[in-house]
C-alpha cells in the first residue's frame, strides 16, 4: 500500500493482492514473519498508523457559514441595495419631518430584510455535493477484532493499519480491505459495492487472472481471496490481512473520483449569473442618467438627486427573481414527487428540460425485474404467454406459430454456433468471470447436429390460420409444463409475485407462468413429491426427478413405473432424446421421432431474439430402479443403456420482459426529440431483442456495442460510438463514465440511472444523475440529482415533460417580471426627463412592487401547467439563453408599453387635479399612487397574456387550467386598494394618496391598453410562426453559446477499480 502524500493526494499503484500468496503479502507489507500467528505489535501499529494515516476518508474542506454568506452578497446588484440602504439610514438621521425620519428606516430595513430572505435562499438551494462523500463515509466500521501482541482486542475502526490481522464474525462490517487468510463458510454481501446481488464465498486460494486479463482487470467479484471495507460478512467466519485503509480501499477510491467530479451550475443559473450583470451594468447607466436628470433638469438638491437615482435602481434590480425561481423548481420538484420522481437538489430540474440523451439500465428500470416464461416451443406449435396478465386463466397462452419463429435481423446469416455465443444461452464466461451467467447455457449444438450447421439463411414461419389465437385448456398446461413444475425445488411468492419466493429466477418463471393458468402449483408438488433426483449441477447442466404417476397430469397406463422429469440445457437434453411429443401432447401414441434440425435451429431462433432457454424432457423407468430417496447421478440420465430414452416435450423460452408502460414513454421520448440509450451488463442478443421490443434499436441505431469493444476504442472512436449507438451491452461501471463523457463531448445533455456505489462517480459526471429508489444505495442516491421512487424509466420521461415546464414557466416569469423592473425605473427616469419635478415613484413603492408582483404574478407563470405540443418539441439547443430574440422583443414591447402607460397616466391625473384646483405639492401623493396602481393593474394584464406563449388570452380558457391566476389577480388588487386608501400606511409608509373616480377610470383603461398591446403582439409571432419563422427562439442568437465543448473523456486516475464486476443485468 502506498504512502499518503503531503498534499493529501492518494497515489494508488496497488499490488495485486489477489494474486499473491500468503507469505508474498506478508513481505510486500514489511510485517515479521509471525504475522499470522501473533498478529502486529502495538509499537508496530502505532508506526503504522503514522506512517499511513487514520482509517477512514480525507474529507475535503467544507465553507464555513461567513463564506457561504459572502458568496451570496458578493455582487454588484446587492452592492447596489446596500447603497440604497445607506443612504436612507443617512437621510433617516438627517432629516427633521418625522414622517420622512419613519419613511426612510423602513425603507432601510426593508432593504436589509430583502438582502437577508435571498441570502438565505442562495445557501438553501445550494447542492448537496458533500453529502454522497458523508454517505461512503457512513458505511465505514465503527470498530475492528484485530489480532495484537499474540491477543484478540477490539480497536476503533481508525486505528486498523495495514498489516493488521482482522477476525470476522457473521453481521461484521468489514472495516478495511482484507486478503483472506483463514475462512469458515465465510461468505460477504458485495451489493452495494459491486451489484452481485448474492453473497460472495470466499476462499484463501492464490488467484490465476482468466486468460487474456491482467491481475488489474479482474472484477472484484471475483476476487474471491478479498474481503472489501464497508461490505458486511453474512455467513461464516474468517481471518485476513489488511492490505489497503482509509482513501486506499476500493471503497476509498470511489470517494476520491465523487469528490473529484465538479458540479457544474445549471444553464438557468448561470444565465441568471449573466443576465444579473448584464442588468447591473444597464442600471448604473440608468441611474446616472436619472441623478444627472433630476439634478440638472428638475433642480433637485444634490443629496435628493442622489437618492432619486438610487430610487431608479432600486426599481430596476430583481429583488423577487431569485426567489420566484425557487417558487418554480419547488413547485415541479412537489408535482414531480407525486409521480414518484424525487428531486434531490432544485435546480436539477431544469436541467431534465434539456435533456437530449436518457441513458437507462435495462433490469428494473426498462424491463420488469422478474423472470419470465414468455413463449413456450413444441413440435409444431408455439404458444405467446401473456407476462401482464393478472387473471389467472389458461386464456394468458395464445397459440401464435410466427412468434419469433424467425430469427432476429441481426443473426440471419450467421451460423447456429455463433448465433448461441452472442446470446444469453452461452457457455462462454462473462468478462472477467469463470462461469457463465445462465446455469443453463448451451455449450455446443455442433455435437447433436447430424450434418453441417445451418448457414443461417432466412426460414419464413408457417402458420396454420385456423389455430391461430386459441387457447389451450388448464390441463394442457399443466401436463406439458409438469417438467418445470415437478422438476424443482422453486418456491412461488406470495400471490405468485417475488415476494418471499425461493430459488432460480429462470425456474421460477415457468411456474409462475403455470401458476397464472390456474395451476395450484404447491398442491401439485405435494400429490406427487419427488422420490429421487439428479440434482443440478453446472458440470451437466441439467437436473431430474423421479415422481409417481399421477392420471390427470400424465395420463393413465404407467402401471409399475415411474415418470422421470429431466430439464436442463437444450443442447445436453437434445442429445440424449429420440422421441419428440406432438405438439406438447404428453400421450405416448402421438410420439415422433425427435426431429434434431427442428429443435436446434428453434433453440438458435430464440437465442437470436435474447431469450433464455430451457429443454423440457421425460421419460419412465421400472419403479425396481430407485429407491426412495435416492440422490442419483448424472450417470442416471446421460449414460443409460439405452442411450437416448427421452422425449423432448418443449422449449421454455425465458427473459425479463419490458415494462409495457416503457415502450409507450420510449415513443413520447422519441417524439420529443430525445434519444434513450441502455446501458446494460447482459448479452448483446438480450440487449438488442429487448431494444427492439422497446423500440430503442431502430434503422438508424440498429446494432449493440459491447463493453469490451468501447475498452478498445481510443476517443475519437468513443466519441463517434455514443452518437451511432443506442445499446451498450456487457458495459462495466467505467464504460459509463466514458459514454457519459463522449456524450457531453458532443454537445449533448445527458442523463444517466445507476444503483451501486460503484456507479456514483458516473452518476455525478452526469448532467442529470438519476438513482433508484427502490434498489439502489445510499450513495448512489446521494450523487444523484433525481432518485425514481418506482425505478422506472417512465417516470423519467415524466420528469423531462417537467422540466421543459419548468424553462417555459422561467421564460413567461422573465416576461413579466422583467417589464415591471425596467418600466419601474424608466418611470422615474422619463417622468422626469418629461418635466416631473419629483420621482413618481418611491424607493419603498418599488420595493412593494418588486416583491408583491414576484409573490404573486410572478407565481401564477410559476406553476402554470403545461401548454399542448410541449413533447412534441425537440430538446433546446445545448447553449440557449433563456432570452433569446423574441423573447427580448417582447420584454421590451412590455417595458416601453408599461412605461409609457404609467408616465402617460401620471401627466393626464396632474392635468386633472390642477384643472380641479389641486396644486402640484398636494397632488404628488396621489400621483405616486396612480403611477403605482397603473404599474401593477398593468403588470396584472402583462401575467394574464403572458400565461399562453401563443394562444389567444381574449378566451374562455384564461379563467381556467390555472385557480391561483385569478387569487393572484384578487390579491394584488386587494393590497393595492389598501395601500391608497388606509390613512397613515398610504402617506407615512408610501408616500400616497386616496385617488379620485377619474384616476381609477385612467387606471383601467391604461390596463386594457396594456393586455390588447400584448395580444396583438401574439397575433403577429402567430402569423409569423405560420410563416416558418423561428418564433420559439429554438435557433442560435448572437448571445447563445455556440459549438461543441471538445472535453477529454479519459477516465479520472482510478476509476480502472471501478471495474469491480461485470453486472449481471
Amino acid at each position: 500500500m502506498a504512502d499518503k502524500e503531503d498534499n493529501g493526494e492518494v497515489v494508488r499503484d496497488q499490488p495485486p493482492w489477489h494474486c499473491m500468496s500468503k507469505e508474498e503479502v506478508i513481505k510486500n507489507l514489511e510485517c515479521p514473519s509471525d504475522l499470522i500467528e501473533v498478529g502486529l505489535s502495538s509499537s508496530d501499529a502505532t508506526a503504522r498508523l503514522e506512517r499511513y494515516g487514520p482509517n477512514k476518508m480525507t474529507e475535503g474542506k467544507k465553507k464555513t457559514i461567513w463564506e457561504k454568506i459572502w458568496e451570496q452578497i458578493a455582487n454588484v446588484l446587492v452592492a447596489i441595495l446596500l447603497v440604497v440602504a445607506a443612504v436612507s439610514m443617512v437621510r433617516g438621521i438627517i432629516e427633521t419631518e418625522i414622517d420622512n425620519v419613519v419613511s426612510n428606516w423602513i425603507q432601510f430595513g426593508i432593504i436589509l430584510s430583502v438582502i437577508a430572505i435571498n441570502t438565505y435562499i442562495g445557501i438553501y438551494q445550494e447542492g448537496n455535493a458533500e453529502k454522497a462523500a458523508d454517505a461512503l463515509k457512513s458505511m465505514l466500521s465503527s470498530d475492528a477484532r484485530v489480532l495484537r501482541d499474540g491477543k484478540e482486542c477490539m480497536v476503533p475502526g481508525e486505528n486498523v493499519v495495514p498489516g493488521d490481522i482482522v477476525i470476522l464474525n457473521l453481521g461484521d462490517k468489514i472495516p478495511c480491505d482484507l486478503r483472506l487468510i483463514g475462512v469458515s463458510n465465510l461468505a460477504s454481501g458485495e451489493a452495494a459495492l459491486t451489484g452481485e446481488s448474492v453473497p460472495i464465498d470466499k476462499t484463501t486460494d492464490t488467484l490465476e487472472p482468466p486468460a487474456g486479463l491482467s491481475p488489474a482487470q479482474v472484477p472484484l467479484g471475483d476476487r474471491k481471496n478479498m474481503c472489501y471495507s464497508a461490505t458486511l460478512v453474512a455467513q461464516g467466519s474468517g481471518r485476513g490481512i489488511a492490505i489497503a485503509t482509509g482513501d486506499f480501499t476500493e471503497i476509498g477510491t470511489i470517494n476520491a473520483l465523487v469528490s473529484k467530479v465538479e458540479k457544474k451550475k445549471t444553464a438557468v443559473l448561470q444565465q441568471i449569473d449573466n443576465v444579473s450583470k448584464i442588468l447591473a451594468v444597464f442600471i448604473i447607466i440608468t441611474s446616472i442618467c436619472t441623478f444627472l436628470c433630476a439634478r440638472f433638469i428638475a433642480g433637485q438638491p444634490w443629496l435628493d438627486s442622489v437618492q432619486i437615482g438610487l430610487v431608479c435602481a432600486v426599481a430596476m434590480i430583481p429583488e423577487g427573481l431569485e426567489a420566484i425561481v425557487t417558487v418554480v423548481y419547488a413547485w415541479a420538484v412537489s408535482n414531480m414527487a407525486t409521480q414518484n420522481a424525487i428531486i434531490r437538489a432544485l435546480p436539477a430540474v431544469e436541467t431534465l428540460g434539456s435533456v437530449t440523451v436518457i441513458c437507462s439500465d435495462k433490469t428494473g428500470t426498462l424491463t420488469q425485474n422478474i423472470m419470465s416464461l414468455v413463449a413456450f416451443v413444441t413440435s409444431d406449435t408455439r404458444w405467446k404467454i401473456d407476462v401482464n396478465a393478472e387473471n389467472r386463466t389458461a386464456d394468458n397462452f395464445v397459440r401464435d406459430d410466427t412468434y419469433m419463429a424467425e430469427r432476429a435481423k441481426h443473426q440471419l446469416k450467421r451460423s447456429v454456433s455463433k448465433v448461441i455465443k452472442d446470446g444469453p444461452n452461452t457457455a462462454d464466461a462473462r468478462r472477467g468471470h469463470k462461469d457463465a451467467s445462465n446455469h443453463f447455457a448451451v455449450k455446443s449444438l455442433h455435437d447433436v447436429t447430424t450434418g453441417e450447421e445451418d448457414d443461417g439463411e432466412e426460414k419464413k414461419a408457417v402458420a396454420n390460420p385456423e389455430e391461430q389465437g386459441k387457447s389451450p385448456d388448464q390441463d394442457y398446461c399443466k401436463s406439458a409444463l409438469a417438467g418445470g413444475i415437478l422438476c424443482s425445488h422453486c418456491v412461488l411468492g406470495e400471490n405468485g409475485g417475488r415476494k418471499g419466493e425461493i430459488g432460480n429466477p429462470t425456474e421460477l418463471s415457468i411456474l409462475r407462468a403455470v401458476y397464472m393458468t390456474g395451476v395450484d402449483i404447491e398442491a401439485l408438488k405435494k400429490e406427487t413429491p419427488i422420490v429421487a433426483e439428479v440434482p443440478f449441477s453446472s458440470e451437466y447442466k441439467f437436473m431430474a426427478t423421479v415422481h409417481k404417476p399421477l392420471d390427470h397430469v400424465d395420463g393413465s397406463g404407467y402401471d409399475g413405473k415411474y415418470i422421470v422429469h429431466a430439464k436442463g440445457a437444450p443442447d445436453r437434453m437434445l442429445k440424449i432424446c429420440n422421441k419428440q411429443c406432438k405438439s406438447g401432447s404428453i400421450d405416448p401414441s402421438t410420439y415422433e421421432d425427435i426431429d434434431v434440425a427442428y429443435w436446434t435451429e428453434q433453440i438458435a431462433t430464440l437465442s437470436s431474439h435474447g431469450l433464455r432457454v430451457i429443454a423440457l424432457t421425460r421419460g419412465t423407468i421400472d419403479e425396481s430402479e430407485v429407491s426412495e430417496g435416492d440422490q442419483l447421478g448424472p450417470e442416471f440420465v446421460n449414460e443409460r443403456p439405452e442411450g437416448q430414452w427421452l422425449t423432448m416435450v418443449g422449449l421454455c423460452a425465458i427473459m425479463d420482459p419490458p415494462r409495457p408502460e416503457c415502450v409507450q414513454a420510449i415513443a413520447e421520448a422519441h417524439q420529443a426529440g430525445v434519444r434513450v440509450a441502455m446501458i446494460t451488463g447482459d448479452h448483446k442478443d438480450t440487449a438488442t431483442a429487448i431494444g427492439h421490443m422497446l423500440g430503442i434499436v431502430d434503422e438508424q441505431y440498429s446494432e449493440a456495442v459491447t463493453g469490451p469493444e468501447l475498452d478498445a476504442m481510443d476517443d475519437e472512436q468513443m466519441k463517434e460510438a455514443v452518437m451511432t449507438h443506442n445499446v451498450f451491452a456487457r458495459a462495466s461501471p467505467q464504460n459509463k463514465i466514458r459514454i457519459v463523457k463522449a456524450l457531453q463531448s458532443q454537445g449533448q445533455v445527458s442523463s444517466m440511472t445507476g444503483d451501486g456505489v460503484n456507479d456514483a462517480p458516473a452518476l455525478k459526471a452526469a448532467d442529470m444523475g438519476v438513482a433508484m429508489g427502490k434498489e439502489g444505495t445510499d450513495v448512489a442516491r446521494e450523487a444523484s440529482e433525481m432518485i425514481l421512487a418506482d425505478d422506472n424509466f417512465a417516470t423519467i420521461v415524466v420528469a423531462v415533460r417537467e422540466g421543459r415546464v419548468v424553462w417555459d414557466n422561467l421564460r413567461k416569469i422573465l416576461l413579466v417580471n422583467t417589464p415591471i423592473n425596467n418600466a419601474q425605473g424608466m418611470s422615474v427616469l422619463f417622468g422626469i426627463i418629461c418635466g416631473l419635478p419629483d420621482t413618481p415613484l418611491t424607493a419603498i413603492q418599488v420595493l412593494y412592487s418588486n416583491l408583491i408582483c414576484a409573490v404573486t404574478l410572478g407565481f401564477v407563470c410559476a406553476i402554470e401547467p403545461a401548454e399542448d405540443g410541449i413533447m412534441d418539441q425537440p430538446p433546446r439547443k445545448v447553449g440557449k439563453r433563456l432570452i433569446g430574440r423574441y423573447l427580448f422583443l417582447r420584454i421590451a414591447l412590455a417595458t416601453a408599453t408599461l412605461t409609457i402607460a404609467v408616465v402617460g397616466s401620471v401627466f393626464w391625473a396632474q392635468a386633472d387635479l390642477i384643472s380641479k384646483g389641486w396644486t402640484y405639492e398636494n397632488a404628488l401623493p396621489l400621483l405616486r399612487s396612480q403611477a403605482i396602481n397603473t404599474l401593477d393593474f398593468g403588470a396584472i394584464s402583462v401575467t394574464l397574456s403572458a400565461r399562453f406563449a401563443y394562444n389567444n388570452s381574449f378566451h374562455p380558457r384564461l379563467f381556467t387550467g390555472n385557480k391561483f391566476a385569478w387569487y393572484s389577480v384578487a390579491i394584488v388588487a386587494v393590497l393595492q386598494i389598501a395601500i391608497t386608501y388606509i390613512p397613515g400606511l398610504n402617506r407615512v409608509i408610501f408616500g400616497m394618496g386616496p385617488m379620485t373616480g377619474v384616476q381609477w377610470g385612467i387606471t383601467i383603461l391604461m390596463m386594457f391598453v396594456v393586455f390588447g398591446v400584448m395580444e396583438v403582439e401574439k397575433w403577429g409571432r402567430r402569423a409569423l410562426k405560420a410563416k416558418g419563422k423561428d418564433t420559439d427562439d429554438r435557433e442560435r442568437w448572437v448571445f447563445d453559446e455556440t459549438g461543441h465543448p471538445d472535453q477529454n473523456i479519459e477516465l479520472p486516475k482510478g476509476a480502472s477499480h471501478l471495474n469491480l464486476t461485470e453486472l449481471n443485468r
